[in-house]
Order: structure tokens, then C-alpha cells, then sequence
């Protein structure tokens, strides 16, 4: 049973000794799903989703999360998040038998990180990703999303890959001894980020094989990937031997599934035919506010999710 509504039933049943009224008339109008079945495909939700039902306690939201079926969880900016509240975090995924998703290691949208070659900024990606493997560790995760930064309008585009692929192989090697695995996301040109280097899911593939890293792989965002190239199920087939992430939001307004136009129950039972049981991001806002907007997001999450 959610917690917050135990105490409310308690509350409510108190209150019943002095007005004589019985808990049995009140109680219907609060009473949701108990013990909800976990989902099949392992949602992962991004903290703040569900604050209007969960409060901002991220370890409350947990585990109101885990109250309602899911089993996995992510936080893009974790690393902004000070070292004592990341364990508490952790320590509450694994109390509950859940699993903790990506985190950013390095973030720039303005910076020419990966395709340029400017020494300092370089070595700030690699200190970055120095410090991302003890988050990692710190969370029981392996997998470490980092943004390649901005494109240098100024450079050839194969000079660019050329730059790119070195710095990946250097994260690779800084990586692999921990088991950990860099993923690296296409970000659209067409709404949200037109200055980005990488921004297809060819070119996020195309870097993934010149690595030919086992800590190199490409996370397949069906929001960005919908807005840029479309044709989501031939694309993901094509590079599904390096796609080691997906996330997901709707498009248009990257809100909740079924408020758009991709097809997800038809996305998600394709990548549970493939064999895929890995995570499945939450990286999106609601179409409606308040508790509102947080219930029509579960509800949707059911409706699409496998059978």
C-alpha cells in the first residue's frame, strides 16, 4: 500500500471515534490500486516526474516509485547532487531490490568538447569522466551518459569525427577497467538543440564501430530520434548492435507517452521481441499539471507497457 495514503487511513479511522461517522463511508473515495504488479519493461523515471504525488524527498520518490511498480530509476544531473544525498539515493534503490540507470558524467551545449581540439577543454571531459566512476560505483551502476558538446561550424565534419573518436577512446580506456560503459545520445537539430555535434543515430553508430570499444555505446532517444530522422524501427534495428540505452518521451512537447504521435506499445513490444530488457528512460515532462498530470502519466505507462 503507498505510504501516504496508510497514514491518511490511519488518520481517517481516528477521526471516526469522535464524529461516529464510519470509516467504511470514507475510505472508498481515497483507496487506489494496492500493491500495483511491477511493470515488465523497466521503466526508469527521472526525479521530479511525480513530486506533486511523491513530495521532493528523492528517497520518498523512490520509494512511492516502487510502490507503484516500477523497479528501475535514473537522474540525468546526478553528479550535481552532494555525495551524501547520491548515497542515500543508492542505498534506497538497493534496500528496495531496484536498479539505478545513467547519470551525466561530463555536459557542455555550448563548448566544442569532443569535436574540437582544445586541450583544455578536453581535459576537462577526461577530469569529468574521472569523477564519474566513483558516482557510478557509488550507485551500483554501469552506465555513464556524456554529451559530446557542441560543433565547431568552422572545422570539416571529418575532422570533427577524427577528434571525437580519439577523446572516446580515451574515455574508453579510462572506463573499461571498472566495467562501465559511456553512452552517447543523438540530440535533435530541429527543435531543441541546433548547435549540437551529435545529433543522428548514423553518426552516433558511426562512432561506436570506429571505437570498437566494449565502453563505447550509443543511447537511442525515440523523442530525438522521432524529431530528426524518424523511421524508428528500421533505425533501431540497424544499429542495435550498439545501442546499449533507450529513453523515451513523446513528441510533439517531449511529455508522457500516448500524448503524442509514436506508436509505443508498438516501439516497446519491438525492443522486448528483440530481447531487450534493459532500461527504458523517463526523460520527459507531463502534458497536464499537478496530480493530475503525474496519475495520467502512470496510467499511460501501464497502457503501453508489454504484455
Amino acid at each position: 500500500m503507498e505510504r501516504r495514503l496508510f497514514v491518511k487511513n490511519g488518520l481517517l479511522a481516528g477521526a471516526t471515534m469522535f464524529s461516529g461517522v464510519s470509516a467504511s463511508v470514507l475510505l472508498p473515495t481515497l483507496a487506489e490500486p494496492k500493491d500495483p504488479a511491477p511493470f515488465k519493461t523497466k521503466f526508469s523515471p527521472e526525479f521530479g516526474i511525480f513530486k506533486s504525488l511523491a513530495g521532493t524527498d528523492p528517497v520518498e520518490e523512490v520509494r512511492w516509485g516502487h510502490d507503484q511498480g516500477f523497479r528501475a530509476w535514473e537522474n540525468t544531473m546526478l553528479k550535481n547532487r552532494p555525495t551524501a544525498e547520491q548515497e542515500r539515493i543508492s542505498r534506497a534503490i538497493q534496500q528496495l531490490g531496484m536498479e539505478f540507470g545513467q547519470f551525466v558524467g561530463t555536459l557542455t551545449f555550448k563548448d566544442v568538447t569532443f569535436a574540437g581540439r582544445d586541450a583544455s577543454l578536453r581535459e576537462k571531459v577526461l577530469a569529468d569522466v574521472r569523477a564519474s566512476v566513483e558516482i557510478a560505483k557509488r550507485m551500483n551502476t554501469k552506465f555513464i551518459h556524456n554529451v559530446l558538446g557542441a560543433a565547431d561550424p568552422k572545422l570539416p565534419w571529418d575532422f570533427q569525427m577524427a577528434n571525437a573518436i580519439d577523446l572516446l577512446k580515451r574515455i574508453a580506456d579510462l572506463y573499461e577497467p571498472h566495467g562501465l560503459i559511456m553512452v552517447m545520445e543523438s540530440m535533435n537539430h530541429k527543435v531543441d538543440h541546433p548547435n549540437m555535434f551529435l545529433h543522428t543515430i548514423p553518426q552516433a553508430y558511426a562512432l561506436a564501430k570506429a571505437v570498437g570499444r566494449p565502453g563505447v555505446k550509443v543511447l537511442f532517444d525515440f523523442y530525438h530520434v522521432q524529431i530528426q530522422e524518424g523511421h524508428l524501427l528500421p533505425t533501431l534495428d540497424y544499429a542495435w548492435d550498439e545501442i546499449a540505452y533507450i529513453q523515451m518521451g513523446d513528441t510533439p512537447g517531449r511529455k508522457e507517452p500516448t500524448s503524442g504521435e509514436i506508436n509505443y506499445p508498438n516501439v516497446l513490444q519491438h525492443l522486448y521481441n528483440k530481447g531487450y530488457r534493459g532500461f527504458v528512460g523517463l526523460e520527459h515532462g507531463l502534458s497536464r499539471p499537478g496530480e493530475e498530470g503525474a496519475r495520467n502519466a502512470l496510467q499511460a505507462y501501464r497502457s503501453i507497457d508489454v504484455k
